[in-house]
């Protein structure tokens, strides 16, 4: 458990706020095996309370509280050399959801469910599909 994490489960505590949950995200890309780390790095993390409105209605997600992260960018399965970059590849982690699940399970520590959301974008980045994600990561069950 990190020094952040251990922070949050005092009883009276204020809610993570942005910062916090960045600093829990960064712990948790400097953790990453160094394959995937350096490519992690060049990925934008943006850290918002919810997905802006336009994103909700593009995923036509009705409710903000259904999804905790995104990644928004090319894989690099689908990405060619000559490619010219539209804009940063990113993953949004969207700080009212993530707190939302980690209250209502209650059995996992803060760090480790922002880390496995982190782990998970991360994963389609690389051209990985939900389907394959959940292959080997039942997390979600």
């Amino acid at each position: 458990m990190s020094q952040t994490d251990t922070a949050f489960t005092a009883l009276n505590f204020a809610a993570p706020d942005l910062a916090d949950l960045e600093a829990l995200a960064r712990e948790a890309l400097a953790q990453l095996p160094d394959f995937c780390r350096e490519a992690a790095q060049a990925i934008a993390l943006r850290v918002v309370d919810f997905p802006p409105q336009e994103m909700l209605e593009e995923l036509e997600v009705e409710d903000p509280f259904e999804i905790t992260g995104l990644y928004d960018g090319v894989p690099l399965t689908e990405k060619a050399s000559l490619d010219q970059p539209q804009q940063p590849d990113a993953i949004w982690l969207f700080r009212r959801p993530i707190l939302e699940e980690w209250i209502e399970r209650g059995d996992v520590g803060l760090s480790d469910l922002l880390a496995h959301v982190l782990v998970h974008e991360l994963a389609h980045h690389f051209g990985w599909s939900d389907e394959d994600i959940a292959a080997i990561d039942r997390w979600w069950e």
